[in-house]
């Protein structure tokens, strides 16, 4: 079916705003590989061109080096929107927290202006950041959430809810085909080392054989869902006819911090220690998603195992460290 959707116009245009990032150059390279035409637009703040750099040059792959909180002028017809921009993890979005609501208000409301001009279908990398830290297990998306909106977190959750209500009243007063994912925590290949989350901290940390830090005493737990089934979600939401709702995409396996770190220790046969740092504010103790909406919808559900998944970021990661690409440990 996706790949019907890709091919039915010849070629497809698809444009990914933040496409060199971690999740964006996925959906870039998926689309590519479809055969469809693909605008990848990024500002390189967090994204990195060497994840779309084999692509340069062929004559269906176009790089926009911008910002999307300008607005964006494109000539030629766009059939699907993905907007992946947005730095996601919280030492990135926090170093320049205003810029991350503009971000997520300027910049969502100039992709959503194009699609209105394009007539084209929109997708919005929503969070599971939406609801803060939860009082309901698993969190199901009709929950309002429980979010600090004054807080080192604030601006990346309320930007994200703010551009929710956008994305739901540019459908209601202007017709737009609008797609909102709530993605919960994901990992693989293309995670920067610096990225800041638990998975590429730990990972990173065990191959260089630094202490592994962990905040608090680890006993919060998480739910990782491996990159290429997030994908695959995402790219089933866009497909989906008639469902303009947000839709949680993530494994609905739970897993504490503590343990995460055991089993990357174990994987990669690190003699590490552990290092306890203090809990960040507004931390979420929990995270799980409810996916029954996404399975009765779209059909999906995740297919990774979490031994698998990590098996292939901890080689990706020891490929980057032994070509030289890590000049620095995660918890530098």
């Amino acid at each position: 079916m996706i790949e019907l959707r890709c091919k039915d116009v010849n070629p497809r245009t698809v444009l990914i705003a933040g496409g060199c990032g971690f999740l964006g150059s996925w959906l870039v390279h998926r689309h590519f590989e479809l055969g469809c035409r693909v605008i990848c637009v990024d500002n390189l703040e967090t994204g990195r061109m060497e994840n779309v750099s084999d692509l340069s040059g062929q004559k269906t792959f176009e790089f926009i080096p911008q910002d999307i909180i300008d607005p964006l002028r494109i000539e030629g017809p766009i059939h699907e929107i993905y907007n992946m921009a947005c730095a996601a993890s919280p030492p990135k979005y926090q170093a320049n927290p205003i810029h991350t609501l503009q971000t997520n208000i300027a910049g969502v409301t100039n992709l959503l202006d194009l699609a209105i001009e394009k007539q084209a279908r929109f997708l919005q990398s929503s969070t599971s950041e939406i609801y803060g830290d939860p009082e309901l297990i698993p969190q199901r998306e009709d929950y309002f959430g429980n979010v600090n909106t004054f807080g080192p977190r604030s601006c990346y959750d309320e930007g994200k809810r703010v551009a929710e209500t956008l994305i739901r009243e540019y459908h209601l007063a202007h017709g737009v085909e609008a797609r909102i994912a709530r993605i919960f925590n994901t990992y693989g290949p293309r995670m920067r080392p610096d990225d800041g989350r638990v998975i590429s901290n730990f990972v990173v940390q065990a191959l260089l054989g630094e202490d592994i830090t962990i905040h608090g005493e680890g006993n919060q737990t998480r739910s990782f869902c491996y990159v290429e089934d997030q994908i695959d979600g995402l790219m089933a939401l866009m497909a989906c006819e008639g469902w303009h709702s947000p839709v949680n995409i993530g494994n609905p396996e739970e897993h504490s911090v503590k343990d995460i770190a055991r089993i990357v220790m174990q994987m990669t046969n690190a003699s590490s220690g552990i290092v306890h740092l203090p809990l960040p504010q507004d931390d979420p103790m929990v995270r799980r998603p409810s996916i029954d909406l996404a399975h009765r919808l779209l059909d999906w559900r995740p297919k990774v195992a979490l031994q698998q998944g990590l098996k292939d970021t901890i080689e990706y990661f020891r490929n980057e460290i032994q070509a030289g690409a890590l000049c620095r440990t995660a918890a530098e």
